[in-house]
């Protein structure tokens, strides 16, 4: 928890809220006055967008999906392995 201090942000809420309902950015003291209000909000729209982006066309969300097989693959192919070995052994 914060006292004591005030941070200016930006909302961007999207047209269609399909994925988010907004986002909230924090600005920096050195910044908010050197930048116009246009620009502040071109750049957490861009920002926003970048991070779809990345989310949807094979960051973390296409690693999640495979993950699981991943797990059982590997879990089958050791249980292979070991079953192949106990038989081998005795």
């Amino acid at each position: 928890m914060v006292k004591g201090i005030s941070k200016q942000v930006i909302v961007v809420r999207p047209p269609d809220a399909e994925l988010f309902e907004q986002a909230i950015f924090i600005l920096r003291d050195r910044e908010a006055g050197e930048v116009s209000g246009e620009e502040l909000l071109r750049q957490a729209r861009q920002a926003a967008e970048t991070y779809l982006r990345g989310r949807i066309r094979g960051g973390r969300a296409r690693g999640v999906r495979l993950r699981p097989l991943l797990y059982a693959v590997l879990g089958a192919l050791s249980a292979s392995v070991l079953w192949g070995l106990s038989v081998f052994l005795l």
